[in-house]
């Protein structure tokens, strides 16, 4: 899979338009529209910031390996929220888990 149709993959997963990824990523509009409309590869910096909005390492986006057949359907029904969570979100979450496990 081509760089660009990863990014859409990403946005798709988690329902997001081109806006709301500039959004959670802190890129201009303009960024986003040339990658999509220009077919321009984000840099390696770029690709990084968007990759901490989707809450993914790089290495995560490249991978082919997508193998979530050893996770029960709770693990995986909660995977498929988080995905979806705003960075802010995910952090609030996160916060809360380590709260009431301490």
């Amino acid at each position: 899979m081509e760089t660009i149709e990863r990014i859409k993959y990403h946005m798709n997963m988690r329902g997001w338009s081109e806006y709301r990824l500039a959004k959670e990523a802190g890129l201009s509009q303009s960024t986003i529209s040339n990658i999509f409309k220009r077919n321009t590869l984000p840099s390696i910096p770029t690709l990084e910031i968007m990759c901490s909005a989707f809450g993914i390492t790089l290495s995560q986006f490249f991978s082919d390996n997508d193998d979530t057949s050893s996770l029960s359907d709770e693990q995986k029904e909660l995977l498929n929220k988080w995905v979806k969570l705003s960075s802010g979100q995910r952090n609030a979450i996160l916060k809360l888990i380590m709260e009431i496990t301490n």
